[in-house]
C-alpha cells in the first residue's frame, strides 16, 4: 500500500522546505497536516497534490476539526485528518459521530492531544481515555507503537500526540513508522 504522512507543522511557513523534502523522500499517496495556521488568503501548492484545507479565520487560534478525502490506492480509502486542541473539551458523542460518518475503510491521522500508555505515555489524560473508548467502541486499530512523534522544545520531552488509527480491514496493509528526523 502507498504511504501516508501525518505531520503537525505548528506553523507551515517556516517548514515548507521540510515538507517538500519529506514528500520527495517518501512520495506519499496523501499528506495530512495539522496546525499549519493558513488563512484564506494564503496559498499553498505542492506539485502533484491537490490541497483540501480547513483554514483559520482572522487571528484566532486554530480550532479542532477534521477534513476527510477519499483516495484510490488498491481500493477506495478515506483519509481523515484530525486536530483536537489540547484545551478544548470534545464530547465523546462528537468523536463517535465523526467515526460513524466515515465510509467503511478509513484512516484517522492527526494531532489528538491525548495521553495514554497505549501509545507510549506514562500517564493517561481525559482525552486519552476518550480515544481509548473510541477505539474500543468502534473496534478500531491503533497503528502507533511506542515511537515518539513530537519533540516539545520548552519541556524537552518527546510526547506521542500524533496518532494513526484505522479500520480492521486496513490493518494488514499498513505499517506505522516515525521518521528519525521529527523535523
Amino acid at each position: 500500500m502507498a504511504s501516508f504522512i501525518s505531520w503537525n507543522c505548528r506553523g507551515l511557513r517556516t517548514r515548507l522546505d521540510d515538507l517538500k523534502s519529506i514528500i520527495s523522500a517518501y512520495q506519499p499517496a496523501c499528506v495530512a497536516l495539522q496546525e499549519i495556521f493558513l488563512k484564506r488568503a494564503m496559498t499553498m501548492r505542492v506539485r502533484g497534490y491537490n490541497c483540501l484545507r480547513r483554514d483559520v479565520d482572522g487571528d484566532t487560534s486554530p480550532t479542532g476539526g477534521a477534513v476527510a478525502v477519499r483516495i484510490h490506492i488498491h481500493s477506495l480509502v478515506t483519509v481523515c485528518c484530525v486536530y483536537l486542541p489540547p484545551n478544548d473539551v470534545v464530547p465523546q458523542v462528537d468523536l463517535n459521530q465523526l467515526v460513524s460518518q466515515l465510509p467503511a475503510s478509513f484512516i484517522l491521522l492527526g494531532d489528538f492531544n491525548g495521553h495514554s500508555p497505549l501509545w507510549g505515555h506514562d500517564d493517561t489524560n481525559s482525552r486519552g481515555r476518550q480515544l481509548e473508548q473510541l477505539i474500543s467502541d468502534h473496534c478500531l486499530c491503533l497503528l502507533n507503537n511506542d515511537e515518539k512523534t513530537y519533540f516539545h522544545a520548552p519541556t524537552r520531552t518527546f510526547p506521542s500526540l500524533d496518532l494513526a488509527i484505522c479500520t480492521p480491514s486496513l490493518l494488514p496493509l499498513l505499517n506505522f513508522e516515525v521518521d528519525q528526523d521529527l523535523h
